[in-house]
């Protein structure tokens, strides 16, 4: 590439930002008296010690399509497993201290992870028993699960979101078993 058109293009692409940041900003701007709208949701901080920092996406009240029990009172319930175009299968559910103590016992839901995602579910695993493979809990770069993390103690009577994502196995495997350490395994369907 010759230098008039390396000038050419980085010219083109000054050009391409100015226009977009010129968009951006006239966006913002307003006509003088109008008020900014006011969010139509409200975000729920969490409270100290029982919420995970992140939770399943968001869901409606759906059916449980599987239950497995756990220790000491604890249930997980699990409302969808749903495959996307993207190659994933995402399993949410919800875990519920069915006990009349507060459960603490949660290292072991992490697995072999011991720093990256405390607190987590990153143990999780799908198995495709016809495929003969096993799926474990996605990662990013820097070693954090695709799940939710920061549990600490989960309240007697109390019930928190959880999700874990997946590589999604072939699109031909439609039922697959779930597994989290130190609940039962259970067969689940994937959707979608």
């Amino acid at each position: 590439m010759s230098i008039r058109q390396k000038v050419k293009v980085r010219g083109g692409a000054a050009v391409a930002v100015a226009a977009v940041l010129a968009l951006t900003l006239a966006g913002c701007g307003g006509a003088g008296g109008e008020k900014p709208k006011e969010p139509q949701q409200s975000v729920k901080a969490p409270t100290q010690g029982s919420a995970p920092q992140n939770s399943a996406p968001a869901e409606s009240k759906s059916e449980v399509i599987a239950t497995t029990q756990g220790p000491a009172g604890i249930v997980l319930e699990i409302n969808s497993a749903v495959r996307d175009q993207d190659g994933y299968v995402t399993v949410s559910g919800r875990i519920k201290n069915t006990g009349s103590t507060t459960f603490a016992q949660m290292a072991t839901w992490r697995g072999d992870e011991k720093t990256a995602s405390p607190g987590s579910i990153a143990g999780a695993t799908l198995v495709d028993t016809a495929g003969k493979k096993r799926y474990y809990v996605l990662r990013d770069t820097e070693g954090r699960c695709a799940c939710t993390i920061g549990l600490s103690v989960i309240k007697a009577g109390e019930s928190v979101p959880v999700f874990a994502q997946f590589p999604a196995p072939p699109t031909a495997t439609t039922e697959v078993t779930f597994g989290l350490p130190t609940f039962a395994a259970t067969p689940i369907k994937i959707s979608g």
